[in-house]
């Protein structure tokens, strides 16, 4: 199957940067706009491959396809380039909206209508209907002059990264990017999940890919949930369940978790070799380690960029 164009996250989060409060209406438009077709394809030869298929089969090929493009295209981010996260992010929110398109499609409505926009922004929980969507996608605010020039601080990126994250469900329950009212349990899962992923920020910031396997079970688990409500959106049933063992599995985990060992590995043996050649500045130590850290983790985030950049093409 032909991929997106891979310069649409990065369109999109020059959107979004230029108008940063309305986050899930750039979102939803530029999914409309770019998604749609796509998906509207990807709907007509899924059936054409599948001729016999039952609808609840075509539903779990969609979800399951879905879950793959959003763990790959989102989890692959690492070392502490905090700049590439939200790219990371904004390549995840569009492969989750092309699926619930995908399954708008199934449910033989037109993924390229502008209903469907208003239709994701409900599902992801940013509005509790459609019509109160529709108002928010018919008149969105002006940006403010200097809107990017204050995103870009590091401050303000974070809090839109943030943003970013609780739309992809990886942060908290549906609800909590909009303005619905959220049960105290519900907050306690937001807490436990933002400490969490800060905890493996910090520890990323020294292994650089250790968050990766992290990242990917968070993605596979987030979307799975959200293709769920579209199931009882669309077709008023859940989505299938994954009867087989395969199914259950996050596609590349394994790999992640060689990347994380090995990103492990690599930092405690630099620090050994520090310690053991005995390099100091100002009669310590640990400012080499700190700084020699620093520089692996670079190092080995640009490394792993670099090559998923010249393999991407290849893919799909």
């Amino acid at each position: 199957m032909a991929a997106p164009d891979p310069d649409l996250p990065r369109s999109l989060l020059r959107a979004v940067l230029a108008d940063p409060e309305h986050l899930p209406e750039h979102l939803a438009r530029f999914a409309l706009r770019h998604m749609g077709p796509v998906a509207d394809r990807a709907v007509a030869r899924t059936r054409e491959q599948h001729p016999g298929a039952e609808p609840a089969e075509l539903r779990a090929l969609v979800v399951a396809r879905g879950r793959r493009n959003t763990v790959t295209e989102g989890a692959f981010v690492g070392g502490p380039f905090l700049l590439l996260i939200p790219v990371a992010f904004c390549a995840a929110l569009l492969n989750q909206a092309r699926t619930v398109l995908e399954l708008a499609g199934l449910d033989g409505r037109d993924p390229t209508s502008p209903e469907r926009a208003a239709e994701l922004l409900v599902l992801m929980g940013v509005h509790s209907d459609t019509a109160s969507a529709r108002a928010a996608l018919a008149a969105p605010a002006a940006p403010r002059a200097g809107a990017r020039r204050t995103v870009l601080r590091p401050g303000a990126l974070g809090r839109l990264t943030l943003r970013m994250a609780r739309l992809l469900g990886l942060l908290g329950p549906p609800g909590t990017d909009g303005h619905q009212r959220v049960r105290w349990r519900q907050w306690a899962v937001v807490l436990i999940r933002s400490v969490t992923v800060g905890l493996v920020f910090v520890v990323g910031l020294v292994a650089p890919l250790v968050w990766l396997p992290y990242m990917a079970v968070s993605y596979h688990a987030a979307t799975g949930r959200l293709t769920d409500r579209a199931a009882l959106f669309y077709f008023s049933e859940p989505a299938p369940a994954r009867t087989r063992r395969g199914d259950r599995s996050v596609p590349g985990l394994a790999h992640a978790y060689a990347k994380a060992l090995g990103s492990m590995v690599l930092p405690a043996l630099v620090t050994f070799l520090v310690l053991v050649a005995g390099v100091r500045i100002e009669h310590s130590q640990w400012p080499v380690v700190t700084m020699a850290l620093v520089l692996l983790s670079v190092a080995t985030g640009a490394f792993w960029q670099a090559r998923r950049g010249r393999r991407r093409p290849r893919r799909e």
